[in-house]
């Protein structure tokens, strides 16, 4: 209907006087609403949350948030990691962790100083070594395309502003590929490297990527796309999306200009364009280039082509926040909430060379329903495992499972630089109990 719903937040204590900033609610168009603040102050005793529909309280309104309630940039981290876990109702298991740290029962700090900088910073220059002590993070940078080590300095601070990390020493690979393929009977056996994507025959010990972490921590502050405000913004409904298969991208994969041709000779399947060339540069005068499309406008098209690009398209988490159908190339690399979907299920498999695909696209046109419930299903899995605070969830138990294993005591090592919370002026931030420091405890 015209009336919108309006949301109204504000300290529980009528003492306390906090600034928050209330966008209206994002209409996921099931019924379901998504409703995102963002705070410039603290409260100690709790927040009220009002859902109002014209002048009447909905939807069992009003809630109460108890406090202490920190904003973003406040460094008051909860001393008790199980209570933190059980506040964000944590899973107890992640399988792909658990499966990550199989092929190490044990980790040989002094044996990775010696074999991990020789071994990949030398030929990938991507490897960035941290080290996290008294809950402060530490870091030195191994060869020159560790750029990307903004992301995952961004996430341990944020995380370390919530709870009180583990002691622990890795390297992280800031690069597009896993890096370790070494099998766990090998001699020496594999590196606990950690990794943005993993591979069926590598071993790294994946994290949720540099861009669904960027997304969550930029969630209305910055101008991408964030995963929550992708679900207000899902297109028409089913029934009036245009009947074909959309894909859009730069040319880093073979497999996207295939796409395109396939595109031109069955123009009524599939709408595939080419946004910039690079790879593939002496191709564009016989492809084409398109113009870019707005993300949002994916969603006006029923099917979505999820193809490689130079590892696991970094859009499928966002494509299947959407209410498409994912038409998923089979691939070898996988982020770390793959593990959690299933084919035909969730998505539609197309094979590597993509030679199935049409046959596919007109199986969906052919089976409307079952398409659509299976767009359906894709979508709630995946409102499931990307939340936000699943993604916290998942960094602290990457960091505890390692920080179990360790065989010695984590350093800061010659070179590491500290790396210091973010200065937030515009902020206020004061913690309701004295942070103890390591020393006192």
């Amino acid at each position: 209907g015209r009336t919108q719903f309006k949301v109204v937040i504000k300290a529980l204590s009528p003492k306390e006087v906090t600034r928050i900033y209330t966008p209206l609610p994002l209409d996921r168009n099931d019924g379901t609403f998504l409703m995102r603040y963002r705070m410039y102050g603290s409260v100690t005793k709790g927040l009220k949350i009002e859902i109002l529909y014209g002048d009447q309280h909905v939807a069992q309104s009003p809630y109460i948030l108890k406090g202490p309630v920190y904003h973003e940039y406040c460094d008051c981290p909860e001393e008790d990691p199980e209570v933190w876990q059980n506040i964000l109702s944590c899973p107890s298991q992640e399988p792909q962790i658990t499966k990550d740290f199989i092929s190490f029962p044990t980790i040989d700090l002094q044996r990775m100083f010696k074999e991990i900088p020789a071994k990949f910073s030398e030929t990938r220059g991507a490897i960035v070594h941290y080290t996290i002590l008294n809950n402060h993070i530490y870091r030195r940078s191994l060869g020159k395309y560790t750029d990307f080590k903004m992301f995952s300095d961004e996430m341990f601070l944020s995380l370390s502003r919530k709870v009180r990390l583990p002691d622990v020493e890795f390297y992280l690979n800031v690069g597009d590929w896993p890096v370790e393929y070494r099998k766990a009977n090998d001699t020496p056996g594999p590196m606990p490297v950690i990794s943005w994507c993993g591979s069926v025959d590598s071993r790294d010990i994946v994290l949720p990527t540099y861009d669904v972490t960027h997304s969550t921590l930029e969630t209305l502050r910055g101008v991408t796309n964030d995963l929550l405000s992708i679900q207000g913004n899902t297109g028409p409904f089913w029934e009036n999306k245009t009947e074909r298969a959309l894909f859009r991208g730069r040319d880093s994969r073979e497999e996207r200009l295939h796409l395109v041709k396939l595109s031109k000779e069955n123009p009524e399947l599939l709408d595939a364009g080419i946004t910039g060339y690079f790879f593939f540069r002496e191709k564009e005068k016989e492809l084409g280039k398109v113009q870019l499309m707005g993300f949002f406008d994916f969603f006006k098209y029923k099917y979505q082509v999820n193809v490689d690009g130079t590892v696991a398209a970094y859009r499928f988490p966002y494509l299947l926040l959407g209410d498409s159908l994912i038409l998923k190339q089979d691939s070898q690399y996988y982020e770390h909430f793959y593990i959690g979907l299933k084919p035909w299920k969730h998505y539609v498999p197309v094979k590597r060379n993509l030679e199935d695909l049409l046959e596919k696209i007109k199986w969906a046109k052919e089976n409307d329903e079952e398409a659509r419930k299976i767009a359906k299903e894709g979508q709630l899995m995946a409102r499931e495992l990307l939340q936000p605070h699943r993604f916290y969830c998942y960094y602290y138990k990457v960091l505890q499972e390692y920080a179990k294993r360790q065989a010695s005591k984590p350093e800061i090592r010659d070179g590491m630089e500290h790396v210091p919370q973010p200065d937030d002026r515009d902020s206020v931030c004061s913690c309701h109990r004295k942070k103890p420091l390591r020393e006192d405890l």
